[in-house]
């Protein structure tokens, strides 16, 4: 047991905690969180391979109701026909589209027969840094669109809406608060115009259907909590052989470990000769 004594010493303890703490985080949070965004992009890619080819289908097939949404059809082609509400529109600053910044136009679109869903009309870009330029007015009159259903994007809760250039704006895509905002009841999902629309602006390019690193960067995560308390019961293993090789063969005068043996009756002599030169 006294070999293993050492382990009880406050930096082999704190190490330990380090370590443990390190290996939770791995399993619990980082690993996880790439795995998850890995599923994400996954779903999103695949979503977005089955729809390019896809043929546009009513709106209303997907979004039959106010409270309607369509978590499974993202990017899926629909059309509607209807009337733009252009006193209700709010712009989504912050965006980054292309490398370049700009603000994503939306609008509630009423579906004749149907619900009321947002529609993102596409892009413009800010003038003189963030000043909002002048955007050109949706049609008033009954328009059919076509376009690309898009999952509600969540508000950040620390960033909240207000009013600049004369256009209430938001950090983020989501019917939900833009109906409390606007008070009009709107779909849970969102439409996405396409190339030569009616009322579009500049076109948002879809993604690129890249997987990126994240399943790579999840399972280095799982390695290195595995990893880490292998080391550490190795270090470990490393010092307690180096003790163990320490007691079989002592140093010459070398102090002895608390609770040890005492020096050798031959060591002492050969100090004392050593020390006042008498011959051994």
């Amino acid at each position: 047991m006294r070999t293993l004594g050492f382990l009880l010493k406050p930096g082999w303890i704190a190490l330990a905690i380090v370590v443990a703490a390190f290996a939770y985080l791995c399993f619990t949070v980082l690993a996880p969180w790439q795995l998850g965004k890995n599923t994400s992009t996954s779903r999103e890619n695949n979503q977005i391979s089955a729809a390019l080819d896809a043929e546009p289908v009513a709106l209303t097939s997907l979004l039959p109701r106010q409270d309607s949404a369509a978590p499974d059809d993202q990017w899926r082609p629909v059309t509607a026909t209807g009337r733009y509400r252009p006193d209700r529109q709010v712009l989504a600053r912050l965006r980054v589209i292309e490398g370049q910044p700009a603000f994503e136009v939306l609008v509630p679109f009423d579906v004749d027969g149907g619900p009321t869903v947002l529609v993102d009309r596409g892009y413009v870009r800010p003038e003189q840094g963030s000043k909002v330029p002048t955007i050109a007015a949706p049609p008033g009159d009954r328009v059919t669109i076509t376009g690309r259903l898009r999952d509600a994007e969540t508000a950040p809760p620390d960033k909240k809406p207000f009013v600049r250039d004369g256009y209430q704006q938001v950090y983020a895509v989501d019917p939900a608060q833009i109906s409390a905002l606007t008070g009009v009841p709107l779909t849970g999902s969102y439409l996405q115009l396409g190339d030569d629309q009616p009322g579009g602006l500049s076109v948002i390019p879809l993604p690129h259907l890249d997987a990126g690193p994240f399943l790579s960067y999840g399972i280095q995560w799982i390695a290195f909590g595995i990893l880490a308390p292998i080391g550490l019961g190795y270090f470990a293993y490393s010092e307690i052989k180096a003790r163990r090789r320490e007691r079989a063969h002592p140093v010459p005068g070398a102090s002895p470990e608390p609770g040890g043996p005492p020096p050798s009756p031959a060591t002492v002599e050969d100090k004392l000769a050593d020390r006042y030169g008498r011959p051994r």
